[in-house]
């Protein structure tokens, strides 16, 4: 079996949310403790940091990553969805999983998991809750795939828990408030485990959520946005970086209690995290003339800080733009800017809305611009017309900038 073989059977044999969306959710944790008992509770081998929220779990996770690494430590992370290849999913050190690693995995485990019939996810987990063991790791970021409660990934006891923030997304499965969303998320908190809370947007509600659950588990909690932090210089430059870098120093208050985390190695990994982690897609920008930026918000969370952000470019701006059909599609669209000339286009997986149809939506707002078939097409028509004084932006939906990078990489 090539490499190709295995990912393929891994897409197709299994549901994968990244591409059906509800069709791939399963609620409970009975797969992956079978899961998780047949690899010998691998988890339990390492320490492991746990990262859920509705926007910011990656940056966060990958910059957590990055210190660590910078620190001295042999540092296991774990993401989701990956852009380009499965296994930007599972790395440590940086390193992705090798093609090998997971071409075993399936050769060797599918007799014992497709009796069960998981998700992609959990089949996901198992692999890097296993992979992590074998490499040695002394420590894992390991951030949710949805929610928190009933995510897969809930079955490790962590040093830290972290919730970035709490948006409307995944509503079907999270509830339609965000007090509801919160208990979800809240699902992460371990009896006596440190929680951070990135940011509860002024919400009365949703952070009594999180201080009632620390309460009742006798965690010690803290609000990051109610802590006083000094400015600090990051890699990350999108206007939502200052939400979790805040996040992050709350984080490595905890952590220092029981890690070794110098100031300089604290430095070299916000300044570094690309490098170090191979992060991308947030605020990444692939062109300096015309200035040209892609990244992975996709919900109303991210768009409240792209939007801004978008205000702030030079020149005319040209904005390549998707969505999926599970999102709050016409809040986002009303957060659009009105100055900008669009290229509607639709991703390659099918979740993504059809072209027209978000087109359609787009106008109802006033919204000027064109439809392309596939990303590609408007990418290259917004190059086209785009002078080195102007700048184009390439988003909406994840699955939009990973046609992009997969394109252009």
């Amino acid at each position: 079996m090539t490499y190709s073989e295995a990912t393929e059977y891994l897409f197709t044999s299994a549901p994968l949310f990244q591409n059906i969306g509800a069709g791939a959710y399963k609620e409970g944790l009975s797969n992956t403790e079978a899961l998780d008992a047949h690899h010998g509770h691998p988890h339990r081998k390492y320490l492991t940091i746990h990262v859920a929220g509705t926007n910011g779990k990656g940056s966060t996770s990958h910059t957590l990553a990055a210190i660590l690494q910078s620190a001295g430590y042999r540092v296991g992370l774990y993401t989701s969805p990956h852009l380009v290849d499965f296994r930007e999913r599972i790395r440590v050190n940086g390193e992705m999983i090798p093609e090998e690693r997971v071409v075993r995995f399936v050769e060797e485990e599918r007799g014992f998991f497709e009796p069960l019939h998981p998700s992609f996810f959990e089949l996901a987990t198992a692999l890097a809750f296993k992979y992590f063991e074998e490499a040695g790791v002394d420590i894992a970021v390991i951030e949710t795939g949805l929610g928190g409660r009933l995510d897969c990934t809930n079955i490790i006891r962590p040093i830290l828990s972290i919730i970035t923030n709490i948006s409307f997304d995944h509503v079907q499965f999270l509830g339609n408030t965000l007090p509801a969303i919160a208990r979800e998320k809240a699902g992460i908190i371990k009896p006596g485990i440190p929680v951070v809370v990135g940011e509860t947007g002024g919400n009365a509600e949703v952070r009594e959520v999180f201080a009632t659950k620390a309460l009742e588990t006798r965690s010690p909690i803290c609000f990051a946005d109610e802590a006083e932090h000094p400015h600090r210089e990051t890699q990350l430059k999108g206007f939502c970086q200052e939400k979790n870098t805040s996040t992050i120093l709350s984080a490595l208050e905890f952590l220092k209690e029981r890690l070794d985390l110098s100031d300089s190695a604290i430095d070299r990994g916000f300044m570094n995290v690309c490098e170090l982690t191979g992060l991308m897609g947030r605020w990444q920008i692939l062109k300096s003339k015309p200035l040209t930026v892609c990244d992975t918000g996709h919900n109303v969370g991210g768009w409240e800080y792209l939007s801004k952000q978008l205000e702030e470019t030079p020149g005319k701006l040209h904005i390549v733009i998707g969505m999926v059909g599970d999102k709050d599609v016409r809040k986002v669209v009303s957060m659009l800017p009105k100055r900008a000339r669009y290229y509607f286009t639709q991703a390659s997986v099918a979740r993504a809305m059809p072209v027209g149809d978000f087109a359609e939506i787009a106008r109802e707002f006033g919204l000027d611009g064109k439809s392309y078939d596939n990303v590609m097409q408007a990418y290259s028509e917004a190059s086209r017309n785009a002078t080195a004084e102007d700048s184009i932006f390439i988003g909406g939906s994840t699955f939009v900038v990973a046609d992009l990078l997969a394109n252009t990489l």
